[in-house]
C-alpha cells in the first residue's frame, strides 16, 4: 500500500473500526489489527487514523487535521520568505558596494599618522 493512503481510505478504517467496538470481546489492540489486516495497512496505522479522527470530531484532545495542515503551510512559508530575505540582503550589500561613491581604499597594512613615522596603533597611545 502506498505511504500516503487516500482519505476514503482512513475513513473506511475508522468506520470499519468503530463498527467492531459494538458487542466486540476483543481488545482494542486486536480490533486495531483485524481493521488493518482488512485494509492493508498496519495496526499502529489504523490506531494513528482512528485517534485523529476523534481529535477532529473533538471527542480527544490535540490538534486537529486543519490545523495541522495550515500550521505546516505557515512553516512552508516562513522558510520561503527566510529564504528571501537572504537574497535580499545579499542584493542590497552587492549594489551598496558597486555604487559607493567613496574611492576604493588601499590595502596597506597601516593607516598613515600625521608625521608619518609611527604606526597606528603606536599612534593611539
Amino acid at each position: 500500500m502506498p505511504r500516503h493512503s487516500s482519505p476514503e481510505t482512513r475513513a473506511r478504517a475508522v468506520r470499519l473500526y468503530r463498527m467492531q467496538i459494538d458487542g466486540d470481546d476483543r481488545s482494542e489492540t486486536q480490533r486495531f489489527a483485524a481493521v488493518a489486516a482488512q485494509i492493508g495497512v498496519s495496526r499502529e496505522t489504523v490506531r494513528n487514523w482512528v485517534r485523529q479522527a476523534e481529535i477532529d470530531e473533538g471527542l480527544r484532545e490535540g490538534v486537529p487535521t486543519a490545523a495541522q495542515q495550515r500550521i505546516a503551510e505557515l512553516e512552508d512559508r516562513c522558510a520561503e520568505l527566510e529564504t528571501t530575505v537572504e537574497i535580499l540582503k545579499a542584493a542590497a550589500s552587492f549594489f551598496a558596494r558597486e555604487y559607493d561613491p567613496q574611492p576604493k581604499r588601499s590595502t596597506g597594512s597601516s593607516v598613515s599618522t600625521t608625521n608619518g613615522s609611527e604606526s597606528y596603533r603606536s599612534a593611539e597611545r
